[in-house]
């Protein structure tokens, strides 16, 4: 218990730091509007108000994921959090997801490249918790890769199981940090300046999704060459499809601003 608590107590103090970096940013920029505004020098400043308010909106995609992924760990420990299962192509659900970020790893030197050995494969799944699963695969092969690297997207089926991999060559993860790499309560670096931001608990929630679909993740790395996740789902369809509209829903565009806002600069 006392381990747990101490774990807990690390992870609370990480979070705390994550939430109060893009929170800094949006209040400094609040503070700079309302000097414009008592100086009447707004007109004069539009350029610069642009570019400030898409760090305002950038920072609060940032928020939004890192409470959304509290919420959503703290449902499925609960047994609240529901998938809505239908029966959808997979393959293109992927490569929606993959053409979808070829800017972004454009504008940072990286190269995606997606491959498939089918063009169809049909099982139940929930498309948005899909999408979400593997943006966030490819949000971590970014944050740890660099300009000139490549990213490898491959969806692969065998008689059982539906595989999707999410390949990089970046920097690796040491073997020591492999069992660790899933803990909702650990991260690899621990200090507080490391180079990719994240509160650690995006892969925990990636898990976490998996197992509710039946399948299973693990990953392969070695340190300075690269590592490889992979997602195994299983082969089934269902005969009565959750087709449940929510309210709530975004936008293709927005999930990928907020599941890759620590991402984007």
């Amino acid at each position: 218990m006392e381990k747990a608590l101490k774990l807990q107590g690390e992870f609370l103090v990480n979070v705390s730091h994550e939430l109060k970096t893009p929170l800094n940013v949006i209040f400094a920029t609040a503070q700079l509007f309302k000097m414009y505004c008592d100086t009447g020098s707004l007109d004069d400043k539009k350029d610069s108000i642009v570019k400030y308010i898409d760090s305002i909106k950038q920072n609060s995609y940032r928020l939004s994921k890192i409470i959304n992924n509290i919420v959503d760990l703290s449902k499925i420990e609960a047994g609240f959090f529901k998938l809505n299962l239908s029966n959808n192509n997979v393959v293109e659900v992927v490569e929606e997801i993959v053409m979808s970020v070829t800017t972004l790893t454009d504008s940072k030197g990286l190269n995606i490249i997606f491959d498939t050995d089918s063009e169809e494969n049909i099982i139940a799944c929930d498309s948005e918790k899909i999408e979400r699963i593997v943006l966030n695969l490819i949000s971590n092969a970014i944050k740890f890769s660099h300009a000139g690297d490549e990213i490898f997207v491959d969806v692969t089926s065998n008689d059982k199981f539906v595989e999707i991999s999410v390949r990089d060559n970046g920097i690796g993860i040491e073997e020591k940090d492999l069992d660790m790499i899933f803990d909702r309560f650990k991260q690899v670096d621990k200090s507080l300046s490391r180079n990719a931001e994240g509160t650690g608990i995006g892969l925990s929630l990636v898990k976490s999704i998996v197992e509710l679909h039946g399948g299973s993740i693990n990953v392969e790395s070695e340190f300075g060459k690269g590592s490889k996740f992979t997602v195994k789902l299983p082969k089934v369809k269902v005969l009565h499809e959750n087709m449940i509209y929510s309210s709530n829903v975004r936008s293709k565009d927005e999930n990928i601003q907020v599941e890759l806002s620590d991402v984007y600069s």
